[in-house]
């Protein structure tokens, strides 16, 4: 360490080099091991604060770095997301994983990439803090150079050339088409986004006249920092709309851009706001400035954050539109209870004909693909069908109800009276899916062996043949058959199509689908504008529902599909066409107490595997979407069993009234 910093004060030393030897010095065989760059970092200022020589050389090489290299791309870039989009972007990220980027030694960028070359040296960088940060700089004692006290420095002059750039970077932002389309304000009057692009013009017009002058009139940035406040409420009001009315990754991506750009004129002012008294005076906000440009440097490359930073708003608002529907699949009272029994029936009424369905498609000898496609149509148009008429699918009802239980321990928080209303809400969900169960089986079983019996009496054969039937109870069952995997498979389908739905009703709202259905001047020409105003509502309001049914019922009829074109064990078991299927077979085969016994307790485990698969895929991207890292398991838990032991009917039956009877 000793005879690398002694080269410093040679006069031919090659800068780049001898910082480049330097970090590889200073840093750490573990990026988290924090306590040996800070010893290594205080090595190196005992050493500037004990060779004058030394101290010259190192601080003459940092200012030949910074008077030589444009300063401005580095400002306006690292750790800002460029204006291609999102997809752009990520693809120039993956891109360069494989293919490094191209390093110009004309730019103050490319030396930083040089110097701190390793994906993780941020991660040091940061973590040993800003004072021993500082304590280095203090140790290159700055303030003793008379040149730097009298003359108007080259950076300073890129930092202010940056500040103009970003400033009508921001002002171009803020007039996007998509944040007009949320705030038609912004167009009608002055934003701060255009306010701040003129106030920052006449502060770098002014600054040369302020330096070393701090007492200079008129030359602050205090209306500055207003404007920006004033660009971060739109921002956050921006947010607001999008949450209620829908959002897009572009949207979400111009946000999250405009945050980044404000923030970064917010760092680059405080540099220039204390360098007007010394360079004594900026350290700190020129500490903060270098910490953030590495790591910003060091993760310029990231896929993962660059994917979940733009997709968090989305997601969010997915699962808020997920909670909200969640929370009708959750009965409140008795009557809602009730009704919630008579929709699973016709779910399970009308599965018991769809499994039937899918039985008779089955005999034909049409080929694989047609025969996928009809499974799909019969699926999808099936589901559809159920949305219609108001029924329910019970392992369809997880994946909403999920986000709703994320919604409440977000609203929980830890405080003690939302926990009990959340162990309520819990119990709620356990009775409700439990009688949606029942709902869907109860009937889809003793449905489908009357539907076998009236084929056998009118057409004088079996609905399936015994070898069939057989067949199908083999493929139910969780010894003989890989039906546990399957089933976990459809729970994964189940979960996408709470997504796809959710998405849909986010697409319906962002584009506004109903508002332009009535624009249909045909429609209204054909069917009235009252009738066109119900259909408009209904599409906007049930876009996303018919939309996760359709696709779900493909889903679930591509899966066997794919198993059988790749040879691998792929295909779907589901609680309520199992319990169907056992119906078909009965008829059919002369079925024992303990076949019986067997061929229930597979399918309450498919239903349970359907269910706890979809439920917890649901749960967790409700919990990411709403930065929840921690969620109080203990305090649930037993505010859960606190209930079941004083109450335990609300885990199976409504306690009180219905809502209309109080």
């Amino acid at each position: 360490m000793e005879s690398l910093l002694a080269r410093f004060a040679e006069a031919d030393a090659d800068a780049e080099k001898l910082f480049v030897a330097l970090v590889d010095a200073v840093r750490p065989d573990s990026p988290g091991d924090f306590e040996t760059t800070r010893r290594n970092l205080e090595r190196i200022a005992r050493m500037l604060d004990a060779h004058p020589r030394i101290r010259v050389g190192m601080r003459g090489a940092i200012s030949r770095v910074l008077q030589i290299r444009r300063h401005s791309l580095l400002y306006t870039t690292s750790g800002i997301l460029p204006n291609t989009g999102f997809f752009s972007e990520f693809f120039r990220r993956l891109g360069h994983k494989f293919l490094p980027d191209v390093l110009d030694s004309g730019y103050l960028q490319s030396f930083l990439r040089r110097v701190f070359r390793r994906s993780t040296d941020g991660a040091w960088v940061v973590g040993v803090g800003e004072d021993a940060w500082l304590d280095l700089i203090g140790s290159l004692d700055f303030g003793e150079d008379e040149a730097v006290e009298t003359e108007f420095p080259h950076s300073v002059s890129e930092i202010l050339r940056s500040l103009r750039i970003i400033s009508h970077w921001i002002a171009a932002s803020g007039l996007e088409p998509e944040l007009l389309r949320l705030d038609p304000d912004l167009d009608a009057y002055e934003s701060p986004f255009s306010a701040q692009c003129g106030e920052l013009d006449d502060y770098v017009e002014a600054y040369p006249a302020s330096w070393r002058r701090p007492e200079t009139p008129g030359i602050d940035d205090k209306h500055l920092r207003v404007l920006f406040e004033q660009c971060r409420e739109v921002i956050e009001r921006l947010h607001g709309r999008a949450a209620r009315f829908g959002t897009s990754i572009r949207l979400t991506y111009i946000l999250q851009r405009l945050g980044q750009l404000i923030l970064r004129c917010e760092k680059l002012l405080d540099v220039t706001e204390r360098l007007k008294v010394g360079p004594g005076d900026a350290r700190l906000p020129i500490v903060r400035l270098f910490m953030s440009l590495v790591c910003d440097e060091c993760r310029r490359d990231d896929l993962i954050p660059h994917w979940r930073r733009n997709t968090e708003l989305i997601a969010l608002r997915i699962t808020e539109n997920a909670s909200s529907r969640g929370e009708h699949y959750i009965a409140e009272d008795r009557k809602e209870y009730f009704g919630m029994a008579r929709s699973a029936l016709i779910g399970g009424g009308i599965i018991a004909f769809m499994a039937a369905s899918k039985l008779l498609i089955g005999k034909t000898e049409i080929p694989p693909l047609m025969m996928t496609l009809a499974y799909c149509l019969n699926y999808g148009l099936g589901f559809c069908l159920i949305h219609i008429v108001h029924g329910t699918v019970a392992t369809k009802q997880p994946a909403m109800t999920a986000n709703a239980i994320a919604a409440g321990i977000e609203q929980a928080g830890g405080k003690l009276y939302h926990i009990e209303n959340l162990a309520l809400l819990i119990a709620r969900t356990v009775q409700t899916q439990t009688i949606s169960i029942l709902g869907n089986v109860l009937l889809a079983l003793p449905l489908a062996s009357l539907i076998a019996w009236f084929f056998s009496l009118f057409f004088g054969s079996p609905f399936i043949p015994p070898e069939k039937a057989a067949q199908l109870l083999e493929s139910q069952s969780l010894m003989r058959s890989g039906s546990l995997f399957h089933a976990a498979i459809a729970g994964v389908c189940l979960f996408l199509a709470g997504l796809i739905s959710a998405y849909f009703d986010n697409y319906a709202a962002y584009n506004r689908i109903a508002e332009r259905v009535l624009q249909l001047e045909w429609m209204r020409r054909a069917w009235g504008g009252y009738r066109t105003q119900r259909i408009a509502a209904y599409i906007g309001e049930n876009l996303g529902a018919l939309s996760g049914n359709f696709l779900f019922g493909f889903l679930l009829g591509i899966a066997s599909f794919i198993g059988a074109m790749t040879a691998l064990p792929i295909d779907i078991r589901h609680v309520t066409f199992s319990s169907a299927y056992i119906g078909f077979s009965a008829l059919s085969l002369d079925l024992g107490g303990r076949a019986a016994l067997n061929a229930t307790l597979d399918v309450v485990v498919i239903g349970l595997v359907n269910l706890a698969v979809s439920f917890a895929l649901a749960f967790h991207i409700a919990l990411r979407a709403r930065r929840i890292d921690e969620v109080p398991w203990r305090k649930i838990a037993s505010a859960c069993l606190r209930l079941l032991r004083e109450r335990p009917s609300e885990f199976f039956f409504p306690a009180g009234t219905s809502k209309t009877e109080e």
